[in-house]
């Protein structure tokens, strides 16, 4: 892939990420966009692609939740253990479609799938949005079964389509009964070793089987780079419009891409 196109996906994984619509469904969707647009099959590139751009927007996270890190080393050390618990279903289950499900990965129809089931659970998310926030709960309250259940909707985002930001805070909303911010932190901690991990891992795997032959080096460090500016921006974003009880709004984005993509790819 060019370097144009490489920019372009940058931007799409930095505003996505965070934002509940699903970096993985978009990326895969308009990189089958760009393939029909330019007539290069990218299955091959496509892996490599989507980690280095997610290095970009982890380290987004890192800086932008530095307070809160730095907290889980003295004040916050029980939460430790509760982000433990609630990165296992993920990494379970991203594992197993990584050996077993790889294709379903880089499908346009599953993301088509996922992005409709991400719109409809900001739909069931609204109510709890935009409750008070008064009797509810911090993040450092969890207990091990409700970090688990937020685990496991991280989990379900490993499809691509599914968003991760969206179904962790829906779920530490309106299942954990969680603050809005407190959702939003546990949220992104969980993605920390999640993201991390999962990038590590593969770039160990692609630098080992020579996958970056593809690319320029500097051209994926420039990408890193712009989903790294571009994630700041979005994750300021969503942290904005989720004290603001908005979040449920990106479901009419959701929905109606999903229909669009699957009619586009059943209409081939």
């Amino acid at each position: 892939m060019d370097l144009v196109g490489i920019l372009i996906l940058a931007v799409v994984q930095g505003l996505t990420e965070f934002l509940p619509i699903s970096s993985d469904g978009h990326l895969v969707v308009v990189s089958a966009l760009y393939q029909q647009a330019t007539g290069r099959a990218i299955e091959g590139e496509q892996l490599t692609l989507t980690i280095v751009l997610h290095a970009g927007t982890l380290l987004a996270v890192l800086v932008v939740f530095r307070r809160q890190i730095l907290r889980l080393a003295t004040t916050d050390r029980r939460v430790v253990p509760l982000l433990i618990v609630g990165t296992l279903p993920v990494g379970v289950i991203g594992m197993a479609l990584k050996t077993w499900c790889k294709p379903l990965l880089e499908s346009p129809i599953a993301a088509g799938v996922g992005l409709i089931i991400t719109g409809l659970l900001l739909r069931w998310m609204h109510r709890y949005e935009q409750a008070d926030d008064t009797d509810r709960r911090e993040y450092r309250d969890l207990g091990y079964g409700e970090s688990l259940i937020i685990g496991l909707f991280q989990a379900v985002a490993a499809l691509p389509g599914v968003s991760r930001s969206g179904s962790t805070i829906a779920s530490g909303l309106g299942l954990c009964r969680l603050k809005r911010a407190d959702a939003a932190n546990f949220s992104f901690l969980l993605s920390i070793p999640a993201v991390g991990g999962a990038v590590f891992l593969e770039l160990v795997d692609l630098l080992r089987d020579g996958a970056t032959q593809h690319f320029d080096l500097g051209h994926l460090a420039m990408g890193a780079g712009v989903s790294f500016v571009v994630g700041l921006f979005a994750l300021n974003w969503l942290l904005r419009w989720l004290q603001a009880g908005r979040l449920h709004l990106f479901a009419w984005w959701c929905i109606p891409l999903g229909i669009g993509v699957l009619v586009w790819q059943l209409a081939k």
